[in-house]
């Protein structure tokens, strides 16, 4: 079967139109590395669904075949690649240019008019707390502060659809935690679609609508947690009983896809 990419308006659940689609997707490379098998998933605009599994199970794989870095090898995958951001697990700075030109750089590539490339940038730097900081270069502020200015630099394109490969992988806990909160800000307040990577179970609980559990490499999808709490939410609720059990649920099916 060949691989095709179109914008879809069909829905993911009957009331979100779906910005990314999975349909029985397989990915094998040229080395005969077979990666991912049979997946099928759709996300939501509003929706923000974050996927765990074992280390070398194909997560990273999944976000290169959505994104149109690599084709998948059987399967269609439906997305608008024009309204699409992503965020790599490192914030991909340009070292020789200052948080503005770095946050404007997708709008100019496109070919935005600068008024509002001007316009845009200045917002999403407010929005994401670097205000301030636009004339500092990436090695004058610290990691959680690039990752800001890389999702900014997206943010300003205003897609329908982002990726996130584990982008806080890499901070401390407390930063962590912190850019976690911000991002559900974000996500809130843009409405956009998320599909997120990370081997925190605890991050994926905190920021999802659905968690999805892959298996050992070839990846598949082999359960889905719809996550119950209501958003804003708060710092707090990584303490309470009713995390803790969800949280459970989810490193029990990730301890099932390690076997």
């Amino acid at each position: 079967m060949t691989s095709e990419t179109t914008t879809t308006t069909s829905a993911a659940d009957g009331q979100r139109a779906s910005v990314l689609a999975f349909d029985d997707v397989s990915k094998t490379f040229p080395d005969g590395t077979f990666a991912l098998a049979s997946t099928s998933f759709e996300v939501g605009r509003g929706e923000f669904v974050t996927i765990v599994g074992p280390s070398g199970c194909g997560k990273s794989t999944l976000l290169r075949v959505a994104s149109g870095l690599d084709g998948p090898s059987t399967g269609t995958v439906t997305v608008d690649h024009g309204s699409l951001g992503y965020v790599f697990q490192d914030a991909t700075l340009l070292p020789w240019r200052d948080v503005r030109r770095n946050v404007e750089l997708f709008a100019e590539l496109d070919g935005m008019g600068r008024a509002d490339t001007a316009r845009r940038v200045a917002e999403n730097v407010k929005l994401v707390g670097l205000d301030g900081f636009e004339d500092k270069y990436p090695k004058q502020l610290s990691g959680g502060m690039r990752m800001r200015a890389s999702l900014a630099r997206s943010l300003v394109m205003e897609p329908d659809i982002f990726l996130f490969d584990e982008p806080f992988g890499a901070l401390d806990e407390i930063t962590r935690e912190r850019l976690n909160d911000e991002l559900l800000g974000l996500f809130q307040r843009k409405g956009f679609g998320a599909l997120f990577i990370t081997h925190s179970i605890s991050e994926a609980v905190f920021l999802s609508t659905r968690v999805l559990v892959m298996s050992q490499r070839p990846g598949r999808i082999i359960e889905s947690f719809e996550i119950p709490f209501p958003y804003p939410r708060s710092h707090d609720l990584r303490f309470e009983p009713a995390f803790a059990e969800v949280s459970g649920d989810v490193s029990h099916a990730l301890r099932g896809a390690h076997s």
